[in-house]
């Protein structure tokens, strides 16, 4: 299954509604890089309120998505956050130094429309 990817402006939007397995989070790690590159982005916001809990694989890929969507020039904004996936991913020491939070997608929405300006 491939997570949709929605483009708003200069930004892009992602919602994970189900579970991530490791086959699925490789290929939306190679969707969103190759969407901001097409696209141009300039920020994403990516909303995991439905992720009730996260391994160790998938803790690394996230964290990897968000290097490479800096790396490629796009802010990230990460919503939702499930305190079992919160202390993983600390546990894992997935870091999230440069990658802004917010509650809800709303909220990240937000937060990123202030960080580029608009």
């Amino acid at each position: 299954m491939r997570i949709p990817i929605l483009k708003l402006y200069d930004c892009l939007l992602v919602s994970i509604q189900w579970e991530l397995d490791d086959a699925t989070a490789l290929q939306f790690q190679e969707d969103l890089l190759q969407k901001i590159h097409e696209t141009s982005a300039n920020g994403v916001v990516i909303d995991i309120t439905s992720i009730d809990f996260i391994d160790s694989f998938i803790a690394k890929v996230l964290g990897d998505v968000f290097s490479m969507s800096k790396l490629m020039g796009a802010k990230v904004v990460i919503t939702g956050i499930q305190p079992a996936v919160a202390i993983t991913l600390i546990e894992l020491g997935i870091s999230l130094d440069d990658v802004m939070t917010a509650l809800d997608l709303e909220k990240g929405l937000e937060k990123l429309q202030q960080e580029l300006g608009e």
